[in-house]
C-alpha cells in the first residue's frame, strides 16, 4: 500500500527514489531547541532555492591516470573561498548547522521517522510534530543536567 501524498524523491543523481515528504524545523541557536516544524510535498528542490544533487559522479578514477586525479583534486576542493571562510560568522554558522542535523539525526533515529507507520501528509505531519516535541523535551532534560 503507497502513500498517494507522498511524490517520489532522488537525495542525488545515482540513488534511488523513494516515496517521502519533505521535514523543516527552525531552531533556536543558543540551545539547539526546535521553535517549529512544516511538513510538505516533495518538490525536486531542497533547502531555501537549493536543488537535490549536484549532478556530479563520485567515481574514482583509476590509479594510474594522472589527469583524472589532478582532476578529482581540483573537484574535492570546497565551492567556498578564504573570503568566505575567513569570517567569524562562518564557523558560528557551521555549529548551527551542526546543531540542525543533529535534529534529523535524531528524528530518524530515536524519533522513528526514517520510515513512518503512517500514510498521509496529515498524519505523517503530526506524528513528526510529536517527534519533535519528544526531541525538545529530552534536549531541556540534557541542558538542565548540565546547568546543575
Amino acid at each position: 500500500m503507497t502513500d498517494s501524498d507522498a511524490l517520489l524523491f532522488k537525495k542525488a543523481k545515482g540513488h534511488e527514489a523513494k516515496l517521502a515528504y519533505l521535514g523543516h524545523v527552525l531552531i533556536e541557536n543558543r540551545h539547539g531547541l526546535v521553535v517549529t516544524t512544516r511538513f510538505t510535498r516533495v518538490t525536486g528542490r531542497a533547502g531555501v532555492g537549493g536543488r537535490v544533487g549536484n549532478g556530479e559522479s563520485d567515481s574514482r578514477p583509476p590509479a594510474g591516470d594522472a589527469r583524472c586525479r589532478q582532476a578529482l583534486r581540483r573537484k574535492e576542493r570546497t565551492a567556498l573561498d578564504l573570503r568566505t571562510t575567513r569570517h567569524s560568522g562562518y564557523a558560528v554558522s557551521q555549529r548551527c548547522h551542526k546543531r540542525l542535523e543533529e535534529v534529523f539525526g535524531w528524528l530518524k533515529t530515536v524519533g522513528l521517522l526514517r520510515q513512518t507507520r503512517h500514510r498521509g501528509r496529515d498524519r505523517v505531519g503530526w506524528i513528526c510534530t510529536f517527534a519533535v516535541a519528544v526531541y525538545n523535551l529530552v534536549r531541556l532534560r540534557t541542558l538542565r543536567a548540565a546547568a546543575a
